[in-house]
């Protein structure tokens, strides 16, 4: 059987983001809900959790709680188990937001964080938001199938308990699982390569070929965004005139709140577009000279833009030498002004040196509030982790891997150049002098999401996981005869065993 395209759900569940969007286009669209995938509990005066009538939640008849297994894939971002508690106890979304806004007390769990499912209730209650509240779905008519990108590498049985949530829980018309390694190389338009995935705290790399995860070789290292902003407001600090705008000495700021404060200000600035990512020993990224592509400019919206900076160039042209020289100074010091709670801040380049963390660990040893790591918990620097996940893969899959470097993840959608960045740096682990032959690999070749993808070309990388499972649902569930989804007669006949056999990488 198949689908009509505007019934069919999305939905990528990440460690800290959980995306989805309804119907599919000629012209693939971008994900209409985005929530941070995160449940809360409202707590009361003594500490107790509270269920939705505002009564606290009785407790587990043991009094045990399930502990997060110790593991190098574990998250610190905090997890509450209750285990009494039921999907509609929970807050999810706008609910949540309101409550953290109005300064109630709330127990913030994240289910997703570890790269696997930490608590089914909780997981239920985000999926169950996404599709009954956001998209408008109804529970005893749904004829909508589901295109649900998860982790890597998941045991079987917990496949079943998706499948399981997703018919009896959800009533979805079909059901289909694509890993998001696999979904974020399908928007890079390769089935060979390796995909880094940068998320809040966490950063995944998986190697794939021929459209299958190489299991053996994925890794994971505790680096990620937050580690990014942390580092870059701890060099704003080294700015007098930004201090002392948002602490001024009449009335200054505690440390904690200060960084806290520097970390939004950095926040803003990567949403805004003003940091960039310069290439391996580089300060500033260069811009490009030569003749102007004008139909590129006019479909790209930019003809305003060139025509402001043709003006300048004139009056520039005018302009006595001294007044040349302070312009090309200041140009040389890339300065900006941004326009930040009230406040008029001017920064320059050391906003370019957020990513400094992925590629060089040890700068975050300076960084205040950042445990100390010993030598056995400290991070690979970003390119040596890549460089080892590759060289843990078969000879004769390398050159294909290195030849699909797709870096991804949230951080991507705003900052630029983080692909390129790791492509020159990644050059000492790609030739082997010992391996002279055809499969001995030469460069690493970057994968970006294609231009013609109208409605992601602003969004970096940072979508790949929605965008190629959006193609992947195009492509299964408009095929009669297709055997990679789990249809309602498959489940009735099957149960939940039958998304096994209805996962191509399970087999």
């Amino acid at each position: 059987m198949s689908f009509r395209d505007l019934n069919v759900v999305i939905i990528e569940t990440g460690r800290t983001y959980v995306r989805a969007g309804l119907g599919l286009h000629d012209l693939l669209k971008t994900p209409s809900v985005e929530i941070l995938a995160r449940v809360g509990l409202r707590k009361n005066a003594s500490g107790e959790h509270l269920n939705k009538s505002q009564q606290p939640i009785p407790p587990h008849a043991n009094g045990i709680k399930k502990a997060i297994s110790s593991s190098s894939r574990v998250s610190s971002l905090p997890q509450h188990y209750e285990p009494n508690a039921s999907v509609n106890d929970y807050l999810v979304g706008s609910a949540l937001d309101e409550a953290l806004a109005a300064g109630q007390e709330v127990s913030i769990s994240w289910p997703f964080a570890d790269g696997d499912v930490r608590d089914w209730t909780q997981a239920e209650a985000i999926w169950k938001y996404v599709l009954f509240n956001q998209l408008q779905r109804r529970r005893v008519q749904n004829e909508s199938p589901v295109l649900l990108s998860i982790f890597p590498g998941l045991a079987r049985d917990t496949y079943e308990r998706i499948c399981q949530t997703f018919f009896e829980r959800f009533n979805a018309a079909g059901l289909a699982i694509i890993e998001r390694p696999i979904a974020q190389l399908y928007a890079g338009n390769s089935l060979n390569g390796v995909v880094v995935d940068i998320d809040e705290e966490k950063t995944d790399i998986t190697p794939i070929s021929d459209g299958f995860i190489l299991h053996q070789a994925r890794s994971t290292i505790p680096l990620g965004t937050r580690d990014c902003q942390n580092y870059l407001a701890h060099l704003l600090k080294s700015n007098q005139a930004v201090v002392a705008a948002l602490s001024p000495p009449e009335s200054p700021l505690d440390p904690q709140t200060l960084h806290s404060t520097l970390v939004d200000l950095v926040k803003q600035l990567c949403t805004e577009g003003h940091v960039k990512v310069p290439g391996h020993g580089e300060t500033a990224a260069v811009e490009d000279e030569g003749i102007t592509d004008i139909a590129a400019i006019v479909v790209a919206g930019k003809e305003k833009a060139v025509i402001e900076s043709g003006m300048k160039k004139k009056l520039t042209a005018k302009a006595s030498a001294a007044e040349q020289a302070r312009a090309r100074e200041i140009e040389a010091l890339d300065l900006i002004t941004v326009q930040f709670r009230e406040h008029s801040l001017t920064l320059g380049k050391e906003r370019h040196r957020l990513c400094e963390p992925l590629f060089d660990p040890t700068l975050l040893e300076c960084v205040p509030g950042i445990a100390p790591v010993t030598n056995a918990q400290r991070s690979l620097p970003l390119q040596e982790a890549v460089g080892i996940v590759v060289g843990q893969t078969d000879v004769d899959q390398r050159q294909s891997l290195w030849s699909g470097l797709l870096v991804t993840g949230d951080l991507t959608r705003y900052v630029k150049g983080i692909g390129t960045a790791l492509q020159s740096r990644v050059a000492p682990y790609i030739v082997n002098p010992d391996l002279q032959s055809e499969v001995q690999p030469r460069y690493a070749r970057t994968l970006t999401v294609p231009e013609y993808y109208a409605e992601y070309r602003d969004t970096g990388n940072g979508l790949a996981c929605f965008l190629g499972s959006s193609i992947t649902a195009k492509i299964i569930f408009n095929d009669n005869g297709a055997k990679n989804f789990v249809s309602k007669a498959d489940y009735a006949v099957k149960g939940p065993h039958s998304i096994i056999e209805m996962t191509p990488t399970l087999l």
